[in-house]
């Protein structure tokens, strides 16, 4: 794992209390639905915002590429890698 796939694993952990996921045990082709993080849609609402107000840029619901963005940990980080102003 690079080090910003290692912070939003960290995050991600952190802010949404998931105590059964360890972050150093992912990697950049762990899920972030179902199996591997087992977020739902309400989790990635909050992963929003919180990279909205880290990174300094927005991910919106309509983002026609949500699926793909948010498939893993390694594409949410590459978008995010591709998009931060932070």
């Amino acid at each position: 794992m690079n080090e910003l796939e290692r912070e939003l694993a960290e995050l991600i952990v952190a802010e949404l209390n998931l105590e059964d996921v360890d972050p150093q045990a992912v990697s950049a082709d762990t899920r972030l639905y179902e199996e591997g993080f087992g977020l739902d849609s309400i989790d990635i609402l909050e992963i929003a915002l919180l990279i909205s107000k880290k990174y300094g840029f927005e991910l919106r619901s309509d983002n026609p590429d949500n699926q793909k963005i948010f498939a893993s940990l390694g594409a949410l980080a590459a978008h995010v890698a591709a998009h931060r102003t932070k």
